[in-house]
């Protein structure tokens, strides 16, 4: 059957018992459980001109398949929602590995046994490793506050080797901060693995779409019960009306086409886009992608290459690496990371946590209170951050608890 797509001019609301905005992950899959599960007819509402979110993906000018906003590798614990995606395409097993390109040498991320032999040379790395062992035990994960706490001046002199060769300069660049404002609680999470592993994620369950992530979402929104409208943004859609003309004063309906939808509303974009950014814009940082293609088989040694001590940009990822693909050509692309300042032209990416911004988040929050339809889910809609399996995870949830 396909994606039925239709132009919202044309939608009666009188056969729609449920509207999902966004068709990302959390979109996606509500949209699929309300329909399926539930047997509702579902109106999936989408700003862009395609689906799947930031896992959009396509081939290039050079047949080479690239991820449009970013890499995205799927690693997860979560036996569920693993087996979820999987129900919609073949996949094909990846192991992700990031290399450091520490002044032209490459050290895994995060810091483990090899990297410290590259730092320190196997003669010293050797006694520090054994020092890690005694103190922490093998096959361990230490962040630089336990290498600190143990006041051993060989243990800080790691942890002050990881701060500022692996971490310091690329999170700068990734949040747009100085050194100063870097939050010490963001810095006493950064690891060392004690480890010969040189896998970015320990997950029991990783891999990648073994045809891409576009027709996996094909495949979940291709259902009798779902319409798709492309290039709909909500505000155009939504009639917003208050209980007072009181700035704070929360919704009492959601109108569309002149009368208020009772049914259930899953809301996944920014929050304050929906309220047209009535208290002023949320912060985010958004990213910038500059892709390359070479007439060579590769030019990374592996699927991701940080850039923790030089360049503008924060990394460079091989895509061939991570869709499996062969070919004599292959297509990089650099990753710039800058501040988000305009919702036409720009995308958010990572929402600036703070109490600040967080007691921003929860002003607008407090506008849809009183709306027991209404249900906003994500990364936008909550002002967090979130793996993908964590976002699937959490729309399963609400969907059990929609449907039953």
């Amino acid at each position: 059957m396909g994606v039925q797509y239709c132009d919202f001019k044309d939608v009666d609301i009188d056969e729609v018992d449920a509207v999902v905005v966004g068709s990302g992950f959390a979109g996606s899959v509500m949209a699929r459980e309300l329909a399926e599960r539930g047997g509702k007819r579902v109106l999936v509402i989408e700003k862009r001109p395609h689906i799947g979110g930031n896992m959009y993906d396509e081939l290039d000018e050079a047949g080479i398949l690239v991820h449009r906003y970013g890499p995205h590798i799927f690693h997860t614990n979560d036996k569920r929602a693993f087996d979820y995606v999987r129900r919609f395409t073949e996949w094909r097993d990846y192991q992700h590995e990031v290399l450091a390109d520490w002044y032209g040498t490459y050290m895994p991320v995060p810091f483990n046994k090899n990297s410290m032999e590259i730092a320190f040379g196997e003669e010293k790395a050797a006694h520090l490793t054994q020092k890690l062992i005694d103190t922490f035990g093998d096959e361990r994960k230490v962040t630089i506050t336990e290498l600190r706490a143990q006041n051993d001046p060989e243990l800080a002199e790691i942890a002050d080797f990881i701060y500022k060769n692996v971490f310091l300069y690329y999170t700068q660049k990734q949040w747009g901060l100085t050194p100063e404002e870097v939050d010490p609680s963001v810095t006493a999470r950064v690891p060392v693995f004690v480890s010969r592993d040189n896998r970015y994620f320990q997950d029991a369950y990783q891999g990648m779409p073994l045809h891409g992530y576009t027709p996996l979402f094909e495949r979940m929104l291709d259902h009798e019960g779902i319409q798709v409208c492309l290039n709909t943004e909500a505000e155009s859609v939504f009639d917003l009306e208050f209980e007072s003309d009181d700035e704070d004063a929360p919704l009492s309906a959601i109108n569309m086409k002149e009368r208020p939808f009772t049914g259930p509303i899953i809301y996944t974009g920014p929050l304050d886009e929906l309220f047209l950014s009535r208290f002023g814009r949320l912060p985010y940082r958004s990213l910038d992608f500059v892709y390359e293609t070479h007439d060579t088989e590769h030019v990374l040694p592996c699927g991701t290459v940080n850039f923790t001590v030089t360049e503008d940009y924060t990394r460079i990822t091989e895509f061939k690496y991570l869709t499996g693909q062969t070919a004599d050509k292959t297509t990089i692309m650099k990753e710039y990371s800058h501040s988000y300042d305009d919702p036409k032209t720009q995308t958010p990416y990572y929402a600036i946590l703070s109490d600040e911004n967080t007691a921003h988040y929860e002003r607008y929050r407090a506008l849809t209170s009183t709306l027991d339809n209404f249900h906003p889910l994500g990364r936008l809609a909550e002002y967090r951050y979130y793996n993908m399996d964590v976002i699937i995870g959490r729309a399963l949830a609400l969907a059990d608890e929609l449907v039953g």
